[in-house]
């Protein structure tokens, strides 16, 4: 098994302890190989600093002010000694005892992702219809049924995921955007199933705002790997529009109208610039 360097995010945890972190450690002293545990204090208010000095085999990076749960996690990759990186939140919603069997499984894959859809999973309901198109969104782009688009317990590679960089956001939406750019790319994903329990505390994502800047990463994701997937179907509803209203003005009113003239003109613009996006989208991963 190789080494792993482990990144857990912490934001405002001195109620729960943060007592993932222990869990974590007690699986990684059972596997071969070398480990190292990097927690990244995001900015925290309260006395979460203090209560991470208590893990003394972890090492501890503080955000002067919270920047984001992307932030920290790439913050923590940075600092990461080893070239298969596992990220897990702190709060003991993910089954750390899962650990060894995404890493046995990154022999032959370039991420791992624990896919929330065990026997045990608390989600809810809220959460779900929000980020529902979200995700018909993503399995759109990426041509694949994606189980769990972000997931926050996952390994990759060091070097890939510092390839997207400049990519991935700040907020809560990097491991979104890490899978569609792993996925797009054609880099090797796999999806294990693990449950997914109820978190002590109150959760910090916000459902609504989260979701808009999901939509937004997911589109623009989309038109920065393959524009052709938002401008041919746009292109094809100004194309319809136009004929439907030609139609209308030559059988109707037997006068063909400005209306159907710009809906017409409209699906020349949008097609063109779906060929000029997709020629430069090309240009630049050659």
């Amino acid at each position: 098994m190789s080494n792993i360097s482990v990144v857990i995010p912490v934001y405002n945890e001195e109620k729960g302890g943060a007592k993932g972190i222990d869990q974590v450690k007690h699986v990684l002293e059972n596997i071969p190989g070398q480990w190292e545990i990097i927690t990244v204090n995001d900015g925290s208010t309260d006395k979460t600093e203090e209560v991470l000095k208590q893990f003394s085999y972890a090492k501890i990076i503080n955000h002067n002010s919270n920047r984001g749960y992307g932030a920290a996690i790439k913050t923590g990759i940075k600092s990461a000694i080893y070239e298969n990186i596992l990220i897990i939140d702190a709060d003991n919603t993910y089954p750390a005892d899962r650990i060894p069997e995404l890493l046995d499984n990154m022999e032959h894959h370039d991420m791992v992702v624990g896919a929330r859809n065990g026997k045990t999973v608390h989600h809810s309901l809220l959460k779900r219809l929000v980020k529902w198109p979200i995700h018909m969104l993503a399995n759109y782009l990426a041509d694949y049924k994606i189980p769990d688009l972000n997931s926050g317990l996952r390994v990759f590679k060091k070097d890939l995921a510092k390839k997207y960089f400049r990519l991935l956001p700040n907020g809560f939406s990097l491991t979104s955007n890490i899978t569609l750019a792993f996925l797009s790319d054609g880099y090797r994903v796999k999806y294990v199933p693990i449950d997914y329990y109820k978190r002590a505390g109150k959760s910090k994502v916000r459902p609504f705002s989260d979701a808009i800047n999901y939509l937004t990463l997911v589109l623009r994701m989309i038109l920065f790997y393959n524009p052709l997937k938002i401008f041919i179907p746009l292109a094809g509803v100004f194309f319809f529009a136009s004929i439907m209203s030609l139609a209308y003005d030559i059988f109707v009113i037997d006068n063909v109208g400005d209306k159907s003239i710009m809906l017409f003109i409209g699906f020349v613009q949008v097609a063109i610039l779906g060929l000029l996006a997709d020629l430069i989208n090309r240009r630049g991963s050659e």
